[in-house]
This record gives structure tokens, sequence and C-alpha cells, in this order.
């Protein structure tokens, strides 16, 4: 192993220690893995002499912004935008109902339409979407969402491994063939034969099998009278001189209001909290974090005179006379609101909107609101205007929970948006147009017809995920231009020569799940499609087989809350533990490999 090699395999190696550490997003982690290469090779070329240099020329370090794979995933997540707008999802929703009386029908209907979703539009985009629908269905059937969501969730992943859209590995799959090796590109149905069967076979399995193994104890109790369980709601009250409770300790007054609301922390004059004693009088101006359900609260107001926090109060009291009302958020991965505090909400809001209250599923949050750092699944409870609150929730991506009906798009243009979709998938499949200009032809289409307005044009845009693409390429380059994939393809087959080809097509399969379950999926394709390559080379066999194990590795990631946006998306609402998605997700992968393997063979023979 030359001096350039081991650079970009030491800067490769950290970079996975960086992902799995998680401190830094994974934009911010792709850069400094671009940026040390460059730094590296001005170096290696300047300092040390060794002009023409093989790792990543600062000339030449942003082309991967460039890369039709980048531009195919932002117009993706645009038409997505755009197919929501026109109401294409919501008729399809519309249709649910029926099939939520029985409990595995219930589940069964909606992970089909997720699957069938995601495989023509940004998977979290299509959770998102089918995420109140999941709540209100369960609702409405008193049924817990634990056993809905995880399912959905993983249905969702499942559908993007049927076409070339479905999820950003098989875009860079697909370019990766024809830039890389040689070949033309992977075309929208190309992962079909192998996706489809696979996402049917994890579809059935989800619905018949897994939400079984959803430990009971994690189950969230179904709520009859709310949409969303909002028994860990914390918010902060205060002792007027009239109130009723005054005189009376703590623990009576959990038992006056029929243990409704739990007083757990005691703020004092400088504003730290600190944990009352249940024996402890309450005394007129004292205040108190307490935990309940805010229509509880709302009663308990009414007849015991107790009244919120003043700062609370007097901000409400600022938006009166306006149509305000309470409205449920829930805090995606891609909300800017993650590692953020109330400070950050009001600034970005303009104190538009007031934060009542936050639940966090599974761990009472003991602090403050003001203190609280918020996290992806966190539920919001927002008060202001309805205009208002929708709009700062479409722009700090925010997902509204609270209950509504299921309307037919804004624009009702349904059978035009389809008929945009499906020209631009034609004119890729049959190759008069590449799939990238074909979809920004489409996202043109929507813009003059009204169907995207323009300031949604880029409201969906994953920039994140499009940072870490740009970044991560020229570092999946300086893999090949180094021959560091040489190297680790002729290790392997040194340790695996006695070993069956179909082995080492599930090994690579296996290692690229195991990434992706801590890693981003597009830097973990990115990082492991130069690799299958460079195994399937030195074996002498078509690397095709190898690239399909890449891209139904880097889709498949079922074992931790980290591995995928969906799997975040559903840890707050469905109240689940960090340890609680292996349960289903190890068997699914297990079943995945076993199933997928044969069939890639078969499909993409070697």
């Amino acid at each position: 192993m030359n001096l350039e090699q081991g650079i970009v395999l030491g800067v490769i190696v950290g970079i996975f220690g960086l992902f799995a550490w998680g401190k830094w997003r994974y934009d911010i982690v792709a850069v400094i893995g671009l940026f040390s290469l460059v730094v590296a090779d001005v170096i290696v070329d300047k300092v040390l002499g060794r002009e023409g240099s093989v790792l990543i020329d600062p000339e030449s370090a942003l082309a991967g912004f460039g890369h039709p794979a980048v531009i195919t995933v932002a117009a993706v997540l645009v038409i997505s935008r755009a197919l929501r707008n026109s109401g294409v999802v919501d008729l399809i929703t519309r249709q649910l109902a029926p099939f939520a009386k029985n409990q595995t029908l219930h589940i069964a209907s909606l992970c089909v339409v997720a699957a069938v979703l995601s495989a023509f539009m940004n998977n979290v985009g299509a959770l998102a979407l089918l995420l109140p629908v999941a709540l209100k269905t369960a609702n409405e059937q008193g049924r817990s969402p634990s056993l809905i969501l995880m399912p959905l969730a993983f249905a969702s992943i499942l559908g993007g491994m049927i076409t070339m859209i479905g999820t950003p590995p098989n875009i860079i799959i697909s370019t990766f063939r024809a830039q890389e090796v040689g070949g033309e590109a992977f075309g929208m149905f190309a992962f079909a034969p192998v996706g489809g069967l696979v996402a049917l076979l994890g579809v059935v399995f989800v619905t018949v099998i897994g939400w079984r193994l959803i430990p009971k104890d994690s189950l969230k109790p179904a709520g009859q009278d709310e949409m969303f369980a909002l028994k860990e709601y914390i918010t902060e009250v205060r002792v007027p001189e009239e109130c009723s409770f005054i005189g009376m300790t703590l623990g009576e007054v959990e038992k006056d209001t029929g243990e409704k609301m739990m007083i757990f922390g005691f703020i004092k004059k400088d504003g730290k909290v600190v944990t009352p004693n249940r024996n402890n009088l309450v005394r007129a101006g004292s205040r108190y974090l307490v935990k309940v359900d805010p229509v509880d609260l709302k009663a308990i107001m009414d007849q015991s005179g107790l009244r919120l926090e003043k700062e609370l109060r007097s901000r409400i009291d600022s938006i009166e006379g306006e149509d305000v009302n309470f409205t449920e958020v829930v805090v995606t991965p891609n909300s800017q609101l993650v590692g953020r505090s109330r400070a950050f909400l009001r600034s970005r809001t303009s104190n538009s909107v007031v934060l009542m209250a936050v639940a966090r599923q599974g761990q009472p949050i003991q602090k403050r609101l003001g203190d609280v750092e918020f996290r992806v699944g966190d539920v919001l409870l927002l008060q202001g205007a309805q205009d208002n609150i929708e709009e700062h929730a479409a722009s700090l991506h925010l997902l509204p929970l609270a209950e509504r009906e299921v309307r037919v798009g804004i624009f009702s243009k349904i059978t035009i948006a389809v008929a945009i979709f499906v020209a631009a998938i034609l004119l890729s499949m049959f190759k008069i147009m590449p799939t990238t200009l074909s979809f920004l032809g489409a996202i043109l289409a929507y813009v003059f017809l009204g169907i995207l307005p323009l300031r949604d044009l880029y409201r969906e845009i994953d920039w994140p995920v499009i940072v870490l693409l740009g970044a991560m390429i020229p570092v999946s380059g300086a893999l090949q231009s180094t021959g560091l994939t040489s190297e680790i393809a002729t290790a392997v087959n040194n340790l695996t020569e006695s070993m069956p080809v179909w082995s080492i097509v599930a090994l690579l399969m296996v290692v690229t799940m195991c990434l992706s379950d801590v890693i981003n999926n597009a830097a973990t394709a990115l990082i492991m499609a130069p690799i299958g390559v460079g195994i399937a080379l030195q074996m002498g066999v078509s690397p095709d087989p190898f690239l399909m194990a890449v891209a139904v590795g880097a889709s498949c990631a079922f074992l931790t809350p980290i591995g995928h946006q969906c799997n975040a998306l559903i840890l707050g609402p469905g109240g689940y533990r960090f340890g609680d998605y292996w349960r289903m997700g190890l068997p699914l992968e297990i079943l995945i490999v076993i199933g997928s393997v044969p069939l890639i063979l078969k499909f993409f023979p070697l």
C-alpha cells in the first residue's frame, strides 16, 4: 500500500468513525473528508514533491456537485412535492379507511400504499404523508399506533428499492455503472426484478409477522379521544393568589385532579428546577413543571384557578384576537430545530407562534421549556394563527399531526400531474432523454401549470443529503484513482478464494447493510460500489450482481432509528426505544439476504 492509498484509507476510516459518533451531521462529516483529501493532495504534491498525485485535485474538488446523481436526487425530491400538491397521494389515502377495521388489513393497506408511493417519490416524503393518516385511523379503531408505524416505515424503505428513483443508493449505483464501469446506466425499472420481489417479500413479512415482534412493553396505549397520546406533555404553571390548591400538599393536588396532572418539578426564583417533596404545601406565587394532557390542563385551570407561567401567558395574549388554535407537529430529521432550543424557534417564527409543550415519548423531559434541546421525533404543541403555524411548519420541516380530513389536492390537477410524471419516466425509459433532464422538464411543466408554486420549488430538497453526495463523490473517486479498491478487492479475494461466488455477493450485501445501519445510506453506496466492482474485476466476472448487492444492502437499514430517516421519523410518534427496531429489523434483513441473493444471480448473471 503506497502513501496515497494509506491517506485515502485513513480518511475513509475517519469518516466512518465520525458518522458513527454522530456529533456532527453527515453533510459536515462528508465535507471534512473532502477537504482533508484536498489538503493531503496539496501536501503530497507541493511539499513532498510528488507531482501528479492521484488524490483530489483542488481544481476539481467540487465537481461532485454537478454529478448527475446529485441533480437527479434533488429533482426527485421536487417532483415529490409537486405530486403532493396535486392531490395524488391524498386521493389514494382516502381509500384506506374501509381497511382499518381489521388490524392485519389496516397494516397491510398502509404498507402497500407506502411501498408503491416510495417507488416513485422520496420514501421519507411518502412516510410523512401517510403518518397522520396512520395515526388518525389507529385512533379511530382504538389501536396502538406503535403496531402501525414501524411496519409503515419499513414498507416505505422497501418500496424505494423498486425503481431507480426510489432511493438515493439506486440513483448512485445507476450513474456509477455508466460513468465508472463503462456500461449503460441502469434504467428506471432495472431494479424491479430484484427490488420489487424483495419489497413484496418484506411487506408480506412486516404485515403478517413483523408487527408481532414489537415488544409489548413498548406499545403505546391507544387513545380514544385524541389522535396522538399526549400524556408526556410538559408545561409550566404558576399558583395565583385565588388558586384553590393553596394550602394543599402536592400529593393532595394530584389526587384532587384524578391523577391527570403530575407535578414533578419546582421552579426556583433563579429558574433552576428541583424535584419537590410530595408533602410540600402549595403556596401562592409558586411555579411548577407539570406533566399533563393539555385538554385536562384547561379543565383543571378552569376549576382551580391555576394559571400558565407568566411568560407563556403574555406570549399567548400577544396573539389574541387572531384565528388562534393548537397544532401538534413532529420534528423531522431534516428540521432546522434539531439540536436547537425554544429561542431559535422564536427567532425563526418572529414570535408568531407559542411553544406550549414538548412531548418526548418514553422519556419525560425534566427541564423547563426554554432549556429543552429539540430532537428528531419530538412532538411540539404550538399555539398561533393557523396560517402562521402552517407556514413555519413547512419552512422548518415540521410535520403536522393535528387531526384533519384528508383532502383532494390543493390544485385539483391530479390527472395532468400524473401524466407529466409518466411522460418524464417514458422519456427516460426509451432513452429519448437522460433521466435528469426529463425530470427537470417535468419540474418546469409543474411550475408553468401552477402545480408547483415557486415558494415550494426548493422546500422539499434535502440539502444536507445533496451536500453529502456532492462531497462524497470525489472521495469515492479517490478510492479508485489511488488503486485502493484493487487492493481491497485483492485482499477480499485472497480471504474468500475457496468460497462460492454467491457467498461473496451475500457477504458484500451484509457488510453494506451493517454500514447502512449506522451511517447514511448514500454515503454507504458511494464507498461500497467501487469496492464491489473491484472484487468483480479481480474475479473476472460481471460487476452487475455486485452493484445490485450494494444497492439492496444500502437501502436496507432496519436495525436502528439512526440508520434511515424513516426510522427516525417514527421514533417519537411511535413511542419506540432505540433497541426496539432490531427485533423486527434483524429477521427482516436476514430474510432479504436469503431472498435477494438468488434473485440477483438469476436476473444479473455473472
